[in-house]
């Protein structure tokens, strides 16, 4: 890594932390979180198949990370264009406006499965990605003004107003870039055993019906369900954001996250609600000589 390169790593790492660090966002956030919640709680079902939809459980992995580059392609198009242009040429002009609405229009979308993600998250992950929606939301307004003063006439005003909302927006996706890959958030936090031959984890006169067991089998945390006469076994970090499974709710078909409510299949891990975009690894179970015994399960998670 080069000097320069280390410098602005430095600068970076500082503007999180310093981000981290302001507690001034916590009540922005409480009564942002709530109200989103609430929202979706008053709907009732059709609510939660429309929240599980914009979290992506049908794409297998969050939508939002597939919306944001609407506007961020959208809008870096409109830059390219502005930039390549010469005086009196229409058709660039054109194509930057086009772009720069496409970019509006990617940008609601971008809003509405971000805070739909975001509700979840805690701590200095819940002030790191309001800051991010913030940003994105002031560059998105930057840019429905640059686009009215181009439609006016006023095109070297709506060019300048267009860079400023681009510089606020790639800031924004820095923050955005941290949550993913520094902190981990919509990525899956589901352990993955990858044994081949039958562990004894267990008694199997110990496991009481219905009532949740969690294991640690060669480093890997499992949870143990007795279910109508069937023992299940699931590894036990919530692939959402790896809530402990084996503090959760079991219902005649699966098991729910206390953390966020994601609720798996005891069968085969199919998400059968969201927030988790990711199904639950299960592992094959047999009870051998009075012990519960687990494998890693050699056809691999259900989709």
């Amino acid at each position: 890594m080069s000097n320069a390169q280390g410098a602005l790593r430095q600068i970076g790492d500082a503007a999180i932390e310093g981000v981290e660090r302001q507690d001034w966002l916590d009540p922005i956030a409480d009564r942002l979180q709530r109200a989103v919640t609430a929202v979706y709680a008053a709907g009732g079902d059709t609510a939660r198949r429309i929240r599980d939809a914009l979290h992506g459980t049908w794409l297998g992995h969050p939508l939002h990370p597939v919306l944001t580059d609407i506007p961020l392609g959208a809008w870096t198009a409109a830059a390219i264009f502005d930039l390549s242009r010469r005086d009196g040429d229409r058709g660039l002009d054109r194509a930057a406006d086009a772009a720069i609405g496409v970019g509006l229009a990617g940008a609601v979308g971008a809003a509405i499965t971000g805070l739909t993600d975001w509700q979840h998250t805690a701590d200095d992950d819940r002030r790191v990605g309001l800051l991010h929606g913030l940003l994105n939301v002031t560059a998105a307004t930057l840019y429905g003004v640059a686009l009215t003063l181009r439609v006016r006439g006023d095109r070297g005003a709506g060019r300048g107003v267009a860079g400023l909302g681009f510089i606020v927006a790639i800031s924004a996706a820095y923050l955005g870039g941290h949550l993913v890959y520094r902190k981990r958030i919509g990525v899956d936090h589901a352990e993955r055993p990858d044994w081949d031959d039958f562990v004894a984890v267990l008694p199997e006169h110990t496991l009481a019906e219905a009532a949740p067991r969690r294991v640690d089998v060669r480093g890997v945390s499992v949870v143990l369900v007795r279910r109508a006469g069937r023992i299940y076994a699931l590894t036990e970090r919530c692939a959402h954001l790896g809530g402990p499974l084996s503090e959760g709710q079991i219902d005649d078909v699966g098991i729910r996250c206390p953390w966020h409510g994601s609720r798996f299949a005891l069968e085969d891990g199919r998400i059968l609600e969201g927030p988790s975009t990711f199904a639950q690894p299960c592992l094959d179970v047999r009870v051998r000589d009075g012990q519960i015994e687990v494998r890693a399960r050699r056809e691999g998670v259900a989709a």
